[in-house]
């Protein structure tokens, strides 16, 4: 007889819990909001726990902090542990809910150190938000890096708005690209699927 656990484990880093306590309830300006996820970023190429993503989830008005995420792939052994689903995932269970855009609530931003790779901009869809700020969308992270992000639609901008999900893009772009730098200069590992081999 086959047997399987039934639980999945997806697990932030230990150093994650004292970064969030240094930090305000909320952070009202967009440029903060990004450099705190980039620095979530940075720490996790410094600490070796994961990609050098982060990403977290804020009340767009008044920048209250719901989560902060980080790419969590090795560690926990799981392909969807991006930042954006790690940072979407503890907010809906913080907040008690799976759907982040309904009437009753405040509009949720989402905070990314750059646009989301395929599976990301699904999960960003399904999640409900309604505003998604990025630090950039162009060829940098994987010319730098060498992830393969797939193959967004080339309207995906247009898609999210006409779903309700504003896009702003260009945040501290510079900033962000420092750790994909970082993160390649270190020589950390490159987790495409089949080390990018697509045959």
């Amino acid at each position: 007889m086959m047997t399987q656990s039934q639980h999945i484990n997806l697990s932030m880093p230990d150093w994650v819990q004292s970064e969030l306590e240094r930090l305000p309830s909320a952070i009202p300006d967009i440029n903060e909001r990004m450099r705190t996820v980039i620095r979530f970023s940075r720490i996790n190429v410094e600490q070796n726990t994961g990609g050098p993503f982060a990403a977290g989830v804020f009340e767009k008005k008044s920048g209250k902090i719901i989560s902060i995420g980080v790419n969590r792939v090795i560690d926990n052994l799981c392909t969807s542990a991006h930042a954006e689903v790690m940072a979407l995932s503890l907010a809906q269970q913080k907040l008690d809910r799976w759907d982040l855009g309904g009437q009753d609530q405040p509009v949720y931003q989402l905070v990314v150190n750059w646009r989301p790779c395929i599976m990301c901009y699904g999960a960003t869809i399904w999640s409900g938000i309604r505003s998604l700020a990025i630090a950039g969308a162009g060829p940098e992270l994987e010319s730098i890096t060498g992830f393969d992000e797939g193959p967004l639609p080339k309207q995906w901008r247009e898609e999210l708005e006409s779903r309700g999900i504003e896009v702003i893009d260009n945040v501290l772009t510079s900033e962000a690209i420092v750790v994909y730098e970082m993160y390649r200069d270190a020589g950390r590992l490159v987790y495409n699927s089949r080390q990018g081999d697509r045959s």
